[in-house]
């Protein structure tokens, strides 16, 4: 493992890895944008049936003849009377305005477009009977999340990070817009699915590329800067969205800017770590010393020589001359312990943070404050994150905030549904847990997992200060060495008991 060395004699953190991270996390700005947007673009305003077209509106109480009422006095939405129901309402208001049989909106829905004048919602009518199209809209966009992570990471570790970032960028670009284009519901859910994926490649590749440029004591701090970038994301998205309500507008203005990442990610230089995993030595020289004469390190770049890396990378030369497949994942018992492990994290940590942020309508509050309030309850949270990262380790920080996380979820489930304040409290505590949780996982599955299958808690190993495994092998290595460490540690245990006994005599 003396890449970590090759790295600080190239300039560490220089200026290539500060130009580089700075442009590889620009486009996380908009990932949030596109994760929550339907939160935005697929609103449901507040709607009541559409009255035959023959009615004249104009005239006053024409409307509400056709209109049943609920049991707060509020048009119903999704039934109408089958005729006007022109009699005088009941005395205490809570009634129907008659007695009237009523039916489905045969004829449409008219829409309050007050705050929001386009949505999916109302150009494609999807409520009532149709409501649970908007879930599936969503559910696909989160089908090509998991698509996108399986194809796009398999692929990483074959192509390269670089290349893998530059066409997830243009595809981003190209579905995005063309989602805005979108003249029908199912065109509009492909579009959508194909946007998760390439979305999912970003994220994935994002961290991979950064990490593996990074010497060992900025880790922490490259993956918390992503953290923070992805919150900030949050507040753009809502100023945005306030700023743009329509929802083809909204669309086209979140993923245009891809083409502009698609553009300046050709300059990216592909990671040499990949490179030498790859058993590429000739290019993870080429790299190394295009990125020393960057970081104004010329000499020692012209110091570094085939024969150098060979000798500084034997090792792992030797052991990653095979190509590693996911199977490895399976096959090889330590690799098979964290895979299980970080598959539990990750769904734990997905699952209950999307499930909060996915819906933020159901808070009974305004969208674009609530939107605001999650970012910003990101930046304390994350701080905190990042400082037990680095002081306590990865291990104590993943498990106190999917702990504190699980707590404010459960509390939020028995908490009635009238103390509105309370559980948005809660919920914007969870939400801050979970996104310290995001930080600590996307940290901790790139230090854990080896380079040549690094794009595929209790019981999870530290990485503080450790440097990153390139091959399978490394990470049995790892772990059988804090298996011995264990059995010196209970050996030592009665070797000083004798000894204070001796010392008591």
């Amino acid at each position: 493992m003396a890449f970590n060395d090759l790295l600080l004699q190239v300039g560490g953190a220089g200026r290539f890895q500060q130009i580089q991270v700075t442009l590889v996390v620009l486009p996380l700005l908009l990932m949030a944008s596109h994760n929550t947007l339907q939160n935005f673009t697929a609103a449901v305003p507040t709607h009541h049936c559409r009255p035959p077209a023959d009615t004249n509106l104009s005239k006053d109480g024409e409307l509400d003849a056709w209109l049943p009422r609920d049991r707060q006095g509020r048009p119903e939405s999704c039934l109408r009377f089958t005729s006007p129901q022109r009699g005088l309402p009941f005395p205490n208001g809570t009634e129907t305005n008659g007695t009237g049989a009523t039916e489905p909106c045969t004829h449409g829905w008219i829409y309050d477009n007050s705050t929001f004048p386009s949505t999916i919602v109302m150009e494609w009518d999807l409520v009532c009977s149709r409501r649970a199209l908007r879930q599936l809209a969503q559910s696909l966009y989160m089908v090509g999340v998991l698509l996108g992570a399986m194809i796009f990471g398999h692929l990483a570790d074959r192509l390269g990070r670089r290349k893998v970032l530059i066409l997830n960028y243009l595809q981003t670009a190209v579905s995005g817009t063309c989602a805005a284009f979108a003249p029908n519901f199912p065109v509009y859910c492909a579009f959508r699915l194909l946007s998760g994926m390439s979305l999912a490649g970003i994220s994935l590749n994002c961290m991979t590329l950064n990490v593996e440029w990074m010497p060992i004591h900025t880790r922490a701090c490259v993956g918390t800067l992503i953290g923070y970038v992805y919150s900030l994301g949050q507040f753009l998205l809502a100023g945005v969205a306030y700023a743009v309500p329509h929802w083809r507008y909204l669309q086209l203005l979140v993923s245009v800017p891809f083409f502009a990442f698609f553009i300046y990610s050709w300059f990216f230089i592909e990671s040499a770590r990949w490179y030498s995993s790859s058993g590429r030595l000739d290019l993870t020289l080429k790299a190394l010393q295009r990125v020393a004469w960057i970081n104004g390190k010329q000499e020692e770049g012209a110091s570094l020589s085939m024969e150098v890396l060979r000798a500084s990378l034997q090792k792992e030369l030797t052991l990653g001359k095979g190509q590693a497949s996911a199977m490895e994942l399976l096959r090889c018992p330590a690799l098979r312990r964290l895979f299980l492990c970080l598959s539990m994290l990750w769904f734990a940590t997905s699952f209950a943070y999307y499930g909060l942020v996915m819906d933020l309508q159901g808070f009974g509050v305004s969208i674009y404050l609530i939107q605001v309030i999650f970012g910003a309850v990101d930046l304390p949270a994350k701080l905190v994150g990042f400082l037990v990262i680095n002081s306590m380790g990865r291990r104590p920080a993943q498990m106190a905030s999917l702990l504190l996380a699980g707590i404010c979820i459960l509390i939020n489930g028995v908490v009635p549904q009238d103390q509105s304040i309370v559980r948005t409290s809660l919920a914007v505590l969870g939400k801050g847990c979970l996104a310290a949780s995001f930080n600590c996982i996307f940290l901790y599955t790139g230090e854990l997992y080896p380079t040549m299958i690094r794009a595929a808690t209790a019981f999870l190993p530290e990485t503080l200060g450790q440097p990153l495994p390139d091959t399978v092998q490394d990470v049995e290595n790892r772990r059988g060495k804090r298996r011995q460490q264990r059995q010196e540690r209970k050996q030592m245990v009665p070797l000083q008991a004798s000894a204070q006994a001796k010392d008591g005599l």
